[in-house]
């Protein structure tokens, strides 16, 4: 995983509800990860309100763009709160271990993406989910899922 670190991090910023803090984070965030200007381009250019509005229709709106691995039901397991406090991080109990941006953290804090690759299949199912949609965010799983292995399939 050398030098995705930054990725990651910029990747679960971008995934969380945008906020006033996201804004102002979003020059620093397309210098800094430009795999992810296209996204960061995007969010600039959108009305604060209709990118909470998007954020919302596209997260919070149901299951089928679920930022929560077990979600996918994946056969691996999600972080443990031990994990994160093994890092130093502390998770607040808004969001469970497996909180897609709350695992890039982890994964840009620990230096290993074994936790996203455990998850491929997941990930690629959330991805092209987003992209059937035609919403953004679609583009930054493409930047994530560009940096690992391919899934493994069955034959």
């Amino acid at each position: 995983m050398p030098g995705f670190e930054v990725l990651y991090q910029a990747a679960a910023l971008c995934l969380m509800y945008p906020d006033d803090d996201f804004r102002a984070r979003l020059p620093l965030l397309r210098e800094a990860a430009p795999q992810l200007r296209e996204f960061a381009d995007h969010a600039a250019v959108t009305p604060p309100r209709e990118l909470a509005a998007h954020y919302v229709e596209v997260f919070e709106a149901g299951q089928e763009h679920s930022l929560y691995l077990s979600a996918w039901r994946e056969a691996a397991p999600a972080p443990s709160e031990e994990l994160y406090r093994a890092h130093g991080l502390e998770t607040t109990g808004e969001e469970p271990p497996d909180f897609l941006p709350a695992v890039l953290e982890l994964t840009a804090r620990t230096g290993s993406d074994g936790l996203l690759t455990e998850h491929r299949d997941g990930l690629d199912r959330l991805r092209s989910r987003l992209t059937d949609f035609g919403t953004p965010y679609a583009t930054v799983l493409d930047a994530v899922c560009a940096t690992l292995p391919p899934a493994h399939t069955e034959a």
